[in-house]
């Protein structure tokens, strides 16, 4: 019996592969526990056509991200808040940067993907870095003005 693995096996093999196995081990424990499929045509196609869709996603994912990237990397987000005699009043954190993201660019870009060491608590212009996804990162230029 032909199965296609759809998930590693680690007696058999990786996910993707064609094996040939017993009938009773393919049938009872591989197909019966969801790890593979009987390897026909068809089977095998819409595999093929599965993954080649996945791998477009990816690159249309990357591609995404570069752009964003270099937007994030080319402006410079503006944030106000009220003066203070020495600095400004509160701290601009992760969630102010993001909805000023999200305000001035349209990029949705979630507050857990802003690596702040500490808020920033003084007028001018600082250095952010935001995680995009599959390790693409960018440098964010933050200008916090008081008012």
């Amino acid at each position: 019996m032909k199965v296609l693995l759809i998930k590693d096996v680690k007696t058999l093999g990786k996910a993707g592969e064609i094996k040939e196995v017993k009938d009773g081990y393919g049938q009872n424990f591989l197909i019966g526990k969801g790890l593979a499929k009987l390897a026909t045509p068809d089977v095998v196609a819409n595999w093929k056509a599965e993954q080649e869709r996945m791998a477009q996603e990816l690159k249309d994912e990357l591609a995404r991200l570069e752009k964003e990237k270099v937007a994030l990397e080319a402006a410079t987000i503006r944030i106000e808040k009220q003066s203070a005699p020495v600095g400004i009043k509160g701290s601009v954190g992760n969630a102010d940067i993001s909805a000023a993201i999200k305000a001035q660019l349209g990029i949705d870009l979630d507050k857990k993907h802003i690596n702040l060491k500490k808020a920033l608590k003084s007028t001018g212009i600082h250095e952010v870095d935001a995680k995009l996804g599959h390790a693409i990162h960018a440098a964010l230029k933050v200008e916090v003005v008081g008012v």
